[in-house]
């Protein structure tokens, strides 16, 4: 009877030398952050819904009392139109030109609308309207919360990218899970500097004063001769 005792004691110090051994080596820690990331992912992907839902009514608003700026209105429809229609999944997070492609469109979104609030600067009875001004603020929380949710996403997607490339948990990585890098958000080139609107040809655009005003001109020019 003690040899069946020790055999079993000894089975299971095997057992739980192997379950530490796998434990050890990430087999656990790797899928638990991805896991982390993905579901961060979910949370980027509510903000930008978020932000497309806003979007018919507040071009509605602008259209009722800026319908001459056909234009900007066309391209903040047409940029929501590609950015809602790139579905990128929790597999594409792996998938560097998927990613890109997804962020592309998202902001070329953002661009039309920076385009959009230059724009309406020009309407005072447009800013005036109660529901367009509720509108913005949404808008405005909405982008916050879009930053914030990518920044959370690209910091659980570091800790991962990290985990599964450093000593013991890349064994389980490659080995066991075949894992892959998830892809971050990068800032885009430019994204400091304001948006930039050319009225030139707009019906219903503000005109610029004249180049040669008389009035600056003589303005200006004891200004100069004192400097």
């Amino acid at each position: 009877m003690t040899m069946p005792l020790v055999s079993r004691l000894g089975r299971f110090a095997i057992v739980a030398l192997a379950a530490f051994g796998l434990a050890s080596c990430g087999i656990n820690t790797v899928p638990t952050k991805e896991e982390a990331a993905k579901s961060q992912w979910g949370a980027v992907q509510s903000a930008y819904q978020r932000r497309a839902d806003l979007i018919p009514n507040l071009v509605e608003s602008v259209k009722a009392a800026a319908g001459s700026e056909n234009q900007i209105l066309s391209n903040v429809t047409n940029a929501r139109a590609r950015a809602t229609g790139i579905n990128i999944t929790t597999d594409d997070l792996s998938n560097p030109e998927e990613f890109a492609k997804f962020q592309a469109a998202q902001n070329q979104l953002t661009q039309a609308l920076g385009q959009l609030r230059t724009v309406v600067e020009a309407y005072p009875q447009l800013q005036s309207q109660a529901r367009f001004a509720d509108l913005m603020t949404a808008l405005e929380g909405s982008e916050n919360r879009i930053n914030v949710e990518r920044d959370r996403y690209n910091e659980k997607a570091q800790d991962y990218n990290t985990t599964i490339r450093t000593f013991p948990s890349i064994m389980a990585a490659k080995i066991i899970y075949g894992a892959k890098p998830l892809a971050y958000f990068k800032a885009e080139e430019g994204a400091q500097n304001a948006p930039s609107v050319n009225f030139t040809g707009m019906a219903g655009a503000p005109t610029a004063a004249p180049a040669n005003d008389n009035s600056q001109a003589s303005t200006a020019a004891p200004a100069a001769a004192g400097q």
